[in-house]
């Protein structure tokens, strides 16, 4: 069975960082791309930042693009999400996800259950 755990959330300020972690497990991680979205309330779930699964090739929405980083440790079979300068619109549960690239949310096979991340003006 997939698992993926998502850790690191908490309220910050803004101009504050905070680094997401998700940890895989019950999959062939290495095989896989992963990616990282975020939904606030009343919004529609919205794609963050994607790495293949070489972690080669990164992808990010334009509004992070600067202040995030994706990463990956196929050893350690995690995703972070280094998330630097951030902004009160960038409150919204964090949730990583497994098998696509692309920044639509159907894409991708599994999910984890989400982090929340509060930035305070």
């Amino acid at each position: 069975q997939v698992h993926l755990v998502e850790s690191g959330g908490g309220l910050v300020q803004a101009g504050g960082s905070l680094r997401l972690s998700c940890t895989a497990s019950g999959l062939a991680f290495s095989d896989y791309h992963m990616a990282w979205f975020r939904q606030a309330p009343g919004k529609e779930r919205e794609f963050v930042a994607s790495i293949t699964w070489t972690g080669n090739a990164v992808y990010y929405t334009d509004s992070v693009k600067g202040r995030f980083t994706i990463s990956r440790d196929s050893a350690r079979n995690t995703v972070d999400l280094q998330m630097n300068s951030l902004k009160p619109e960038d409150t919204a549960l964090y949730y990583c996800a497994a098998g696509a690239i692309t920044r639509n949310p159907r894409n991708y096979n599994y999910w984890g259950q989400g982090t929340q991340v509060t930035v305070s003006s």
